[in-house]
């Protein structure tokens, strides 16, 4: 089927009202935008992005992990699907544009394709994947995790910092946490897995490029460092009897930094968060906890950097007489961009004449897990100065149509191609 794919620009008056719109679902006792996995603006949130589908033609369902599954039949019905869609969840004061361009984009398309009377030969399947972002469970995509069969039972007994187990909070969301460990779908089930995100990082902007095509998805270790020292006196015991635990946190909080700054190649390491207990300044810190990450795209770095890690952290706290716990939260490989996918996004970006530039991609997405059941790419549109988890986060309004046109036009040309398991 021939297409002029200018006939697939989006609407953008329709998409930007829709980021308008869905944007305003957010915790105003934060800066920016919160909208948190399991909060009641989330949950507001998502009846409208089940709304919008619903007008779009999309007849959604909620699946037992909470994924807000959208379907347009294709004219062979059934079989291998095309797949898009991203998250609408945010980080604790985050911004408007991460996640939600892409769930909202891959909407429009279905619009258009109607409104243009383009019927593809696959079905188009639009997600909004449950809990992207990372959270006080040390679990992120829940939701990609769930429908990839990769969402374990060990995941479900993680609790946050009230004691909440996962599962329980998933139960009390309306969901349900036991069939979400069993509903994974098949190889069989996904033709292409396309996604469209904002940058989040400054490299399209400094090239004054307008498309990214991503080579891989960084690998993301996430670890909880446990201190424990013993109590005493502040103004009392002596500096060469302390075993302080809040003092080996800081040690090792730039310990990461250390790590993450020997990279050879993109890799970073960040310390996220840190607690202390009594958290008296009249007492010695007896136990303290330290949340970090390492994330890259080179994975014999992100395991030699684990290690690099612990053997630093071991080292300074023995010297002070400290003991410590390292559990990892999680262990993502970093996942390649499939190179039939990357060249149709690259094809299709030069057929409608825009810039484009290969780029890895350094935050994690539910693509990465998407990637265990077919072909997977990504698009990527610049970010103003490179911010992103944060309320300056911005994406102008003309990067976000082009963004929207390349998805549906590279999904168009993917729905036109065989053998892309195989090339």
């Amino acid at each position: 089927m021939m297409v002029d794919l200018d006939a697939l620009r989006p609407n953008i008056e329709r998409l930007s009202h829709g980021i308008d719109e869905l944007a305003a679902f957010h915790d105003s006792s934060f800066a920016g935008w919160t909208r948190e996995v399991f909060s009641e603006p989330y949950r507001a949130s998502r009846d409208w992005v089940r709304a919008r589908m619903a007008a779009a033609g999309l007849n959604p369902t909620v699946d037992p992990a909470g994924n807000i599954v959208g379907r347009l039949a294709g004219r062979h019905g059934g079989g291998p699907a095309l797949v898009t869609g991203s998250h609408t969840d945010t980080v604790r004061q985050g911004g408007r544009y991460d996640g939600i361009v892409g769930v909202l984009s891959g909407i429009e398309a279905a619009i258009r394709f109607q409104e243009s009377g383009i019927t593809l030969a696959h079905d188009l399947i639009v997600v909004d994947f449950l809990g992207e972002e990372a959270n006080e469970f040390g679990i992120s995509c829940m939701g990609s995790r769930s429908i990839t069969g990769t969402l374990a039972a060990e995941h479900l007994d993680r609790t946050d910092n009230t004691g909440t187990r996962l599962g329980d909070a998933m139960a009390g969301f309306g969901l349900d946490p036991d069939a979400a460990l069993r509903q994974a779908w098949s190889s069989s089930d996904v033709h292409a897995y396309l996604e469209l995100h904002v940058e989040q990082g400054p490299q399209l902007e400094r090239a004054g490029t307008e498309i990214g095509v991503v080579t891989a998805i960084a690998g993301i270790d996430r670890v909880l460092l446990r201190f424990a020292g013993s109590s005493g006196h502040a103004g009392t015991t002596p500096m060469s009897d302390r075993h302080d635990a809040l003092v080996s946190a800081a040690e090792a909080v730039l310990a990461v930094e250390r790590v993450g700054c020997g990279a050879p190649v993109h890799g970073v390491a960040t310390p996220g968060s840190i607690e202390s207990s009594p958290g008296s300044m009249g007492v010695i810190t007896n136990e303290a906890r330290l949340w970090a990450e390492l994330r890259s795209v080179d994975r014999s770095w992100l395991h030699g950097a684990r290690q690099q890690l612990v053997d630093q952290v071991v080292a300074a706290t023995a010297a002070r007489g400290v003991e410590l716990d390292v559990e990892w939260l999680t262990d993502q490989d970093p996942v390649p961009a499939a190179t039939a996918v990357q060249d149709v996004i690259a094809e299709t970006a030069g057929g409608t004449g825009y810039t484009w530039q290969a780029v890895p991609s350094g935050a994690g997405h539910d693509a990465a897990h998407l990637a265990r059941l077919g072909p997977m790419g990504m698009i990527f549109v610049p970010s103003v100065a490179g911010k992103s988890h944060c309320p300056e986060e911005f994406t102008a309004t003309a990067d976000i149509a082009r963004g929207a046109h390349m998805l549906a036009s590279t999904l168009f040309t993917l729905d036109q191609r065989d053998g892309l398991r195989s090339a």
